[in-house]
Formats: structure tokens, C-alpha cells, sequence
């Protein structure tokens, strides 16, 4: 393939990837999404539904097939696995976080604003695609390796939906888990236990992670996923004390997060990466110096760093010892 090729090729993805976002939300525009949600449809009935006519919807559904957003049974139309995974949190598409974006490049933005626990609940929603990431994780922190025979005990600060402590949790039969959330995602974190039967292993603790009331020097592992990325520099300093505290003499404190390194970002990188800048009050990726540093800081030893391979968006874990 020649350079002019590749060009093409290029610009013609691109493209595509343009047209396929105007289908999802003309769907959604049209009503067409909410109506498959409530369950398949033949190409009539659909048209009722939304009161349009067949023709220029035939074309749409087959446009939503062939990027799988709607899958065909025979006569009959469905929203597809992919389709379903539009939360409460994705249902606009981003719209009102990326309408912001032109106004942030142009000038001091009114970050002031931002809702930092929204863009929580919104990685709480979605946290479970971490699960490959989640495994590898428990993996270099080496969970279950510990033959003492004692319970492990892990504090998942901030837990989401619980997905990176769970994942440890699996690994050695005897860890316990006390998660730390508002009601909202305490309620996806249970589900979440409940589906590897963790049943008695795992507590919740309904409370901001910032305010949290934790019993001193009483953990083996802290776990702060996701979170450190959303906030300030004092923020930060403030909720890696508190996990601190909590930890154990010679317990790890790991941070879970997306922190920029010295290879070239990915797409998924530099997209999560604006959608902080568009979301938080002061949340920013760090580089691997700054986490170190932040974590050095504060009293943590021999800080260690490795990416996770398995996460889509290239997340990475930095772990020190109490």
C-alpha cells in the first residue's frame, strides 16, 4: 500500500467513524433505542411506534447492524449486547461533556462547576470492563500468595463497583473486603460480590472515601482505584493519608489509575484523559514521576510502577509500602 493509500485509507476511517456516531444519535434522537429497549420489533412496528415511515428507517437499522448497535432475528429487530450497555451515565453519548471541550482549548474554563462525584458514578457504571485489568492486577500484587493462613484484609477506598478488589478477593479464598462508597455504588459493588459468592467476606462502609471513619494501621492491602486521577494535588495528598492510616505497618497502598507515560497515548488515553480536564474541578493524568513522587511523599516506601497490558485504556499501578 502505497503513502497516498494509507492516506485514504485514513481519512475514509475516519469518516466512517464520524457517520457511525450520527447513527447512534440519530437513533437515539428518533426514539428508536428506548422503543428496542423495551423489546424486538419488526421493521412495521417499529415504524409505528416512532410514527416514520419504513423506507428511510430500513435504511438506518440496517446502517445500526452493520456497527452493531442493532441485531437482526429474521423479520425482527433488537438492541444488540453493545446497544444495552448505554447507561444512565453514556445515554447522551458525552454530548454535554464534549459540548464543553471547544470552550476549555479557548480559554480558562469554570472547572468550579464540575460535579467531580458525577464523573465517579459514571466510571462506577462502567468500571466492570476493568475486569482483565482487575485479574492482572491481583497477579503482580501477588494475592493469595500468602500461606500465613491469616484473612487478608483489603480496604477498597472509593470502591465503584468493586471490580479491582473483587478481583483480589477471588484469588485468596480467605480476603476479606471492606468497601467504601455513597449508597449508589455500594449497591453495583454488591452485585459485583455477590456474583463470585464473596457473601460474608464482604462489607460495605456507605461514606464518601474523603470522610471516611476507618479503624487505624488495620489493613494488609488499600486499595485507591480510579479515583486519585479525578482530583486536586491537596485532594490527593488527602485521601492517600487517610488510606495510610488505615494501613498496616508494612501493608501496600496501591493506586489504580491512568497516568501518562513515555510512550506515545493511545486514542483511548487522550480521550479519557480530556474527559477529566471536562469533568472535574482539578483532576488531571499524572505522569509516573508525579504519582511517585505524591506517594513519597506522604511517607510510602519503595513506590514500584507497572502498567496494565490488560486495560484498554492503558491504566497503570503504583504501589508503596507503609
Amino acid at each position: 500500500m502505497t503513502a497516498q493509500d494509507q492516506t485514504l485509507a485514513h481519512y475514509h476511517h475516519l469518516m466512517q467513524i464520524n457517520a457511525a456516531s450520527h447513527l447512534i444519535r440519530s437513533a437515539r434522537c428518533l426514539g428508536m433505542l428506548d422503543a428496542l429497549r423495551e423489546g424486538q420489533k419488526s421493521l412495521p412496528q417499529l415504524a409505528k411506534a416512532l410514527s416514520v415511515p419504513t423506507h428511510p428507517l430500513d435504511l438506518l437499522l440496517n446502517a445500526l447492524v452493520t456497527i452493531g448497535m442493532v441485531e437482526q432475528y429474521q423479520e425482527d429487530y433488537a438492541l444488540s449486547r453493545t446497544g444495552q450497555l448505554l447507561c444512565q451515565y453514556d445515554e447522551d453519548l458525552g454530548d454535554q461533556t464534549w459540548e464543553r471541550l471547544v470552550d476549555l482549548v479557548r480559554g480558562p474554563s469554570s472547572r468550579e462547576s464540575h460535579d467531580d462525584q458525577l464523573q465517579h458514578r459514571r466510571v462506577a457504571a462502567t468500571q466492570w470492563i476493568h475486569t482483565p485489568a482487575a485479574i492482572q492486577a491481583a497477579e503482580i500484587l501477588d494475592i493469595g500468595g500468602d500461606e500465613s493462613g491469616k484473612a487478608f484484609r483489603i480496604l477498597d477506598l472509593g470502591c465503584g463497583s468493586a471490580v479491582w478488589s473483587c478481583a483480589m478477593a477471588h484469588r485468596d479464598p480467605e480476603a476479606t473486603i471492606s468497601a467504601v462508597d455513597e449508597a449508589d455504588a455500594l449497591i453495583a459493588a454488591r452485585s459485583t460480590a455477590d456474583s463470585i459468592e464473596l457473601g460474608e467476606r464482604f462489607e460495605t462502609i456507605t461514606c464518601l472515601p474523603s470522610e471516611a471513619d476507618l479503624p487505624a494501621e488495620h489493613f494488609d492491602l488499600v486499595l485507591i482505584a480510579q479515583q486519585i486521577g479525578y482530583l486536586g494535588h491537596a485532594e490527593a495528598e488527602s485521601l492517600l493519608q487517610r488510606a495510610i492510616a488505615a494501613a498496616r505497618p508494612g501493608a501496600k497502598v496501591a493506586v489504580i489509575d491512568l497516568f501518562s507515560g513515555p510512550a506515545k497515548p493511545t486514542l483511548a488515553e487522550t480521550i479519557e484523559a480530556l474527559r477529566i480536564e471536562l469533568g472535574t474541578r482539578a483532576g488531571h493524568v499524572r505522569s509516573l514521576e508525579q504519582i511517585q513522587q505524591l506517594m513519597a511523599d506522604q511517607g510510602l516506601r519503595a513506590v514500584q510502577f507497572a502498567f496494565l497490558e490488560a486495560s484498554k485504556e492503558n491504566l497503570g499501578m503504583a504501589v508503596g509500602t507503609k
